[in-house]
């Protein structure tokens, strides 16, 4: 087991964002999380890295227990957050903003290497290495925001809505990054509004309802349950 929340709980002032929630990710996995907006499903992702800090719980990653270390010293153990909206930093260049994702490796040959392999990944980023990151498409920016994700070499890859505001073309084009990624040996925690696609790269999946999980199971088994498929799959 790479990574698992224990009952976990987070609060914001008096409210309750998540209660108690439970769930495992295998090494070699995508596990998928799935629900409506506003279920907390952001709010894991950032608990994880460590941006929140829970109020009951424990995370533990690679049999170390995470709960209450800081988000730098939680990227230098292996795992890296792709976050919602991509935040770029969008006055800095694309090489800058690859560089800004390093900055645990402290320059150097691994440095440069982690980057030569983004560039191999993503030939448009090398095309605009030197081109503000807010002037780039908001695919482009997506691909720079997995890419600088990617220069601490992760071992559990967070992904919070990564199809957000994208056109079907490039959803399509993203999600086969992910299974690429999980191929070449990335674990993956996907958070995911689109259901349908998260569910259809995942092995397994957690259902997430005002905080709680409320269905967990195989990614097969979730597209075909009857609740699932009304709530989230359109059907």
């Amino acid at each position: 087991m790479l990574l698992e929340l224990d009952n976990v709980s987070v609060n914001y002032g008096t409210i309750e964002a998540l209660t108690g929630i439970s769930l495992t990710v295998n090494e070699g996995e995508i596990v998928a999380l799935i629900g409506a907006n506003g279920a907390g499903k952001s709010t894991a992702l950032w608990t994880i890295s460590g941006l929140i800090r829970p109020r009951r719980g424990r995370i533990v990653f690679a049999g170390r227990d995470i709960t209450r270390m800081s988000p730098s010293r939680i990227v230098a153990l292996g795992i890296s957050h792709v976050p919602e909206g991509r935040r770029v930093f969008a006055t800095m260049s694309v090489q800058e903003n690859l560089e800004m994702g390093a900055y645990v490796a402290k320059g150097g040959r691994k440095t440069r290497e982690a980057m030569e392999r983004v560039f191999g990944r993503f030939p448009r980023l090398l095309e605009r290495r030197r081109q503000l990151a807010g002037t780039l498409s908001g695919g482009e920016q997506q691909m720079l925001a997995i890419g600088r994700a990617l220069m601490s070499r992760p071992k559990l890859l967070l992904m919070d809505e990564p199809s957000m505001g994208l056109a079907p073309m490039l959803v399509r084009e993203i999600f086969s990054i992910i299974r690429e990624l999980n191929e070449q040996g990335t674990t993956i925690l996907l958070v995911e509004q689109n259901a349908h696609m998260a569910l259809s790269v995942a092995r397994r999946g957690y259902v997430l309802e005002t905080g709680q999980i409320t269905l967990t199971g195989p990614a097969e088994e979730l597209a075909g349950n009857p609740d699932v498929r009304r709530a989230y799959l359109g059907a």
